[in-house]
């Protein structure tokens, strides 16, 4: 009973900070301005289309680049020696101390037409090769104010939350298991298809989540790096709140979908992943 007591202060907690606001979000997605139940607030959504389609498939987009980035550098990782475990991960580590608007202004500065890439690619006359080839006149490469950006954000903002829980199941896994799988006949190919892949699925699904979830609802990101010219869902559901366009039972509406959304596809890939552990186990 002493221990229950101890629990009191994250319920109340979790009541006030989690509970009630999700709770608010239904009573408002169900409800018109006069308070009345109604579903209109539903039926509106489909102008807002392509905002559920940029968010996602550019969530997408990303957190499968975290994916190609991250799990091969969380399994070098886990091979690596101590001390350079250390260094690696407080490298991966360093700009998340810093503030994520500092990190996107960073980012704009040097995607900038007269940015920092685009001032090295013309100071080694890489602008005027490429003219030459493909008889252009170009004086920078575009990228900020583009979805390459907002992407690139993404990434870049996210990936340690795919690089560690990868790296950390990974560096799980007993080495008997592989040595069992050697003994047999496996070479190294195999060892880690058969075995090492399969086993850190969960690490992956973890991955995957910290970095969607996110991603889809992002809105600071598009607005700087895309110049608000992507719309996301971020942004649609920060308009109907704060913006000119003040509708809060409809930015309650579009952030119920939204959850349910990637609720259902968290428990897919959930189900996805339970399936290919017991065939590793199996």
């Amino acid at each position: 009973m002493r221990n229950k007591w101890l629990a009191a202060p994250y319920v109340v907690w979790m009541a006030i900070f989690v509970v009630a606001p999700l709770v608010l979000v239904v009573v408002f997605a169900f409800t018109g301005q006069d308070g009345s139940l109604t579903l209109n607030n539903f039926s509106n959504m489909g102008t807002y289309v392509p905002a559920f389609r940029n968010s996602f498939v550019l969530a997408f987009v990303a957190t499968a680049i975290c994916i190609l980035i991250g799990y091969p550098l969380a399994y070098f990782l886990s091979r690596e020696s101590l001390m350079v475990r250390k260094v690696a991960m407080m490298l991966i580590m360093l700009p998340m101390w810093m503030n994520f608007l500092l990190r996107t202004y960073a980012w704009m500065t040097i995607l900038d037409d007269n940015g920092l890439i685009n001032q090295f690619l013309s100071a080694i006359g890489f602008i005027d090769l490429w003219n030459a080839i493909f008889g252009t006149d170009l004086k920078f490469f575009h990228m900020i104010n583009t979805q390459g950006a907002i992407v690139l954000g993404m990434v870049y903002n996210f990936l340690p939350f795919m690089v560690l829980p990868i790296f950390s199941v990974i560096d799980k896994i007993d080495p008997k298991v592989i040595e069992a799988a050697q003994d047999l006949g496996a070479n190294s190919s195999m060892v880690f298809r058969k075995v090492i892949f399969p086993l850190s699925l969960p690490g992956v699904l973890s991955g995957v989540t910290m970095v969607f979830i996110p991603s889809v609802s992002t809105f600071a990101l598009s607005r700087l790096l895309g110049g608000a010219k992507t719309l996301l869902l971020g942004d649609l559901i920060e308009m109907q709140f704060l913006g000119n366009a003040y509708n809060p039972h409809l930015g309650s509406a579009i952030a119920l979908v939204m959850m349910v959304i990637v609720l259902v596809l968290m428990a897919l890939m959930n189900r996805f992943g339970e399936g290919e552990e017991g065939v590793a186990v199996l």
